[in-house]
């Protein structure tokens, strides 16, 4: 009897896309620490809510400094813990003051405690809690068994002279759907340059063709290279390219986006985003990176790469289940010091350029225009960035073309 290549496919596209506790895709992910949140967001002591890979959780900072990342809700009445309230240590539910450390300990039951502390009911109650690190201005999680691998600490977290921000942004579609767009050069031409130009009402010229693509693999991930019909094979995009990085980032050099998996049907998309100053403006120190959300306003050969990732991911699986370790996990220190990654324009981000080399260059001057990623940057991160620059509001915005007429290939 024929196989049903339809529920084939239909199969072996949820287990790529279910990433619950249990799922073979859940298990892998689990190996791997993930951004949930900028450290900015808990500056001070308090909670936030978090939901990642179908669990619901709460992330929080105690009085005395510490991040624990905790079931959302208490084990006494199923209360609601992203309610509660931070500790010296720990936090407490705000029903009936139950107190929870960062590992899931009950260090308090108040009414028990004094009306029957002979019998020490806390030391029977635990809560579901995992680790958190915070690394490169963002707070990470670890939801796996143990031991835990390291958080890769990737080498552009320590450039120096750069103006940081961190985006959020909620996607409803499934994680992997959303990390496949990192090793698709040629959709960026179409959803992204010529999608943006037709919506401010003109139509034409569109960006430049892709004419070819390439895709390779690497200990830290993929890359996708490609040469258009304004660029030759000496150009930096083919020499080097861009990073789709594992298990769940695009990075192109200035920035880096983390798909997120909040469910099997949304995600969560954190944009780490590097503007390097000017030469200048050194030393520049930034003490806090600002973090904000920013709704999502744009939505063949060419596919290899999306094939290459799929094979991969689903050899990771089976890697799993074998009891190894799956692609890209980190243990050693050694290697964990500022992991380098192919940088098409390295020199810019590490040498630095002046304010005239800023001016001259398109992608440069579109980046001073306002932030090209998302909508709704906060006007106090658009001046703290301007301020970093060294650049006015009027010198910023004084070339009126559109980024697609000054940079069509900025990905």
């Amino acid at each position: 009897m024929p196989r049903d290549s339809n529920a084939e496919a239909g199969s072996r596209w949820d287990i790529l896309t279910k990433t619950g506790a249990g799922t073979p895709m859940g298990d892998l992910l689990r190996r791997y620490w993930w951004p949930i949140a900028g450290a900015s967001e808990l500056e001070r002591p308090g909670t936030l809510p978090v939901r990642l890979m179908g669990e619901d959780l709460v992330l929080y900072k105690d009085l005395g400094g510490k991040y624990g990342l905790l079931d959302r809700h208490c084990r006494h009445r199923r209360a609601d813990l992203s309610y509660g309230y931070v500790e010296k240590c720990g936090l407490r539910c705000n029903y009936h003051g139950w107190l929870y450390d960062a590992d899931g300990s009950c260090l308090a039951q108040p009414y028990e405690d004094m009306a029957h502390p002979e019998a020490r009911l806390r030391d029977e109650i635990r809560i579901k809690a995992y680790p958190v690190e915070e690394l490169g201005g963002l707070l990470w999680a670890y939801l796996g068994p143990e031991p835990r691998p390291l958080v890769p600490n990737w080498e552009f977290f320590s450039w120096k002279n750069g103006f940081r921000q961190i985006v959020k942004a909620e996607i409803p579609c499934n994680w992997f759907q959303c990390q496949e767009n990192s090793i698709d050069p040629v959709h960026f031409e179409w959803t992204h340059s010529n999608w943006s130009l037709r919506l401010g009402g003109t139509t034409g010229p569109y960006t430049p063709q892709h004419v070819k693509v390439d895709f390779n693999e690497f200990d830290y991930g993929f890359q996708y290279k490609r040469v258009r019909t304004d660029t030759s094979e000496k150009d930096r995009l083919w020499t080097v390219g861009r990073v789709c990085l594992w298990p769940n980032g695009l990075f192109t050099g200035n920035h880096v986006e983390f798909r997120v998996p909040v469910d099997d049907e949304n995600t969560l998309s954190v944009m780490w985003h590097f503007s390097r100053v000017p030469r200048e403006r050194e030393p520049y120190v930034q003490n806090s990176i600002p973090t904000w959300q920013g709704p999502i306003a744009d939505l063949a050969p060419s596919d290899r790469g999306i094939v290459m990732i799929r094979r991969r991911f689903l050899n990771d699986i089976e890697a799993v289940k074998d009891g190894r370790d799956p692609k890209a996990v980190i243990r050693d220190p050694a290697v964990n010091r500022a992991i380098s990654l192919p940088v098409a324009e390295r020199e810019a981000f590490i040498e630095g350029f002046t304010r005239a080399e800023a001016m001259a260059n398109p992608l440069a001057r579109r980046g001073l225009q306002g932030y090209i990623f998302q909508t709704g940057q906060p006007a106090e991160v658009r001046a703290a960035f301007l301020a970093a620059m060294g650049f006015s509001e009027a010198e910023a915005t004084a070339d009126p073309r559109p980024f697609d007429a000054l940079a069509p290939a900025a990905r």
